[in-house]
């Protein structure tokens, strides 16, 4: 009797240290890109392996066509969260006030100016030409910028932006357009299906400061549901860690289907961008340094107003959700 009374109080016990999911807190968050980009499958594994679920958080992926239309729902609440360009955060904080942070970054941004025609590949080249982004102002028009000013000494005057949300590889791959901003498994799938890539540059050669995406949240709603993101942040965490494990590989790969990378084109890039560091493992991908940098080049190339200030690392960041979480992942 004595241990059935035991065993029944270790149960209730269980029950209350673990809520039911219905009780859990729920975050939204949303990967950009539709399809999604490839840099967005951590939520998707963290949510296909059961990572979410496992540190008691609902989160729902709720997918936009790029981080910019995401960061505007997230100022609207109507999601929680939104993976989107450093440089979009860093100019809606000091140009309109918006009162977003980041809370997990993502260091090592991937976006190159390529084109198809082979025989036109310089920055003299470019001028004129149309080139396909996401969308003016989103992640890549950012980096088509930065890309222009810092390593080609032209401007976004100087060319047609073309937006196209995450399927630039697909228009060069029909031939509608020659020169886009791409990501390395976009160049990946168009030599898989028979054309050549020519990189003419890439974002980090122009800027070796330049931060990627950072996960961004209203700071109202941190101070509401702080809870909720940090364990939504311990299941990136898990996400993360499990990625780099090349024993995974297979199976994120399989889970990068969702981006419509057939397997062989996915497996592959799973390898590259694991070992390029695409994805942060063990930091918040905050790095201060580069950040403060990377806000000095926002303020330097214009994408901060003359007569704004620019934001402060501690304004932009929260590094304690990160913190809390890897605290969770650890236990």
């Amino acid at each position: 009797m004595f241990r059935k009374a035991v065993l029944i109080a270790a149960l209730l016990a269980a029950a209350l240290a673990r809520p039911a999911l219905a009780d859990n807190p729920k975050i939204v968050l949303a990967p950009p890109g539709v399809p999604p980009i490839f840099i967005s499958i951590i939520a998707f594994v963290a949510q296909d392996q059961g990572f979410f679920k496992k540190y008691g958080v609902d989160v729902e992926l709720r997918q936009f066509d790029n981080g910019t239309a995401a960061a505007r729902a997230v100022v609207a609440g109507d999601i929680d969260a939104s993976m989107s360009a450093t440089a979009l955060l860093i100019s809606q904080i000091a140009n309109a006030g918006v009162p977003l942070v980041g809370i997990y970054g993502f260091p090592k941004p991937d976006f190159e100016l390529g084109t198809t025609n082979l025989q036109k590949a310089t920055c003299d080249d470019v001028k004129g030409q149309q080139i396909g982004v996401d969308t003016p102002g989103g992640a890549r028009s950012i980096a088509l910028k930065a890309i222009l000013g810092g390593g080609c000494h032209l401007s976004l005057d100087d060319v047609q932006q073309v937006a196209l949300g995450s399927n630039t590889s697909s228009a060069l791959l029909a031939g509608q357009i020659s020169y886009g901003i791409l990501h390395l498994d976009d160049v990946s799938e168009i030599e898989n299906r028979g054309k050549k890539v020519a990189i003419i540059k890439t974002v980090r050669e122009s800027n070796p400061a330049s931060h990627n995406l950072i996960v961004v949240a209203t700071k109202d709603d941190i101070a509401k549901k702080r809870d909720g993101f940090v364990r939504m942040m311990a299941g990136l965490i898990a996400a993360a860690r499990f990625m780099a494990d090349p024993k995974n590989a297979d199976r994120v790969a399989t889970i990068a289907a969702v981006t419509g990378r057939d397997h062989a084109i996915a497996l592959s890039a799973v390898k590259d961008y694991v070992k390029y560091g695409l994805w942060a493992v063990d930091n918040d991908g905050m790095d201060q340094k580069q950040i403060e940098d990377f806000i000095a080049f926002q303020v330097k190339t214009g994408n901060i107003m003359d007569s704004k200030t620019p934001p402060s690392y501690a304004q932009m960041i929260d590094p304690t959700i990160w913190r809390d979480a890897n605290l969770l992942v650890g236990k």
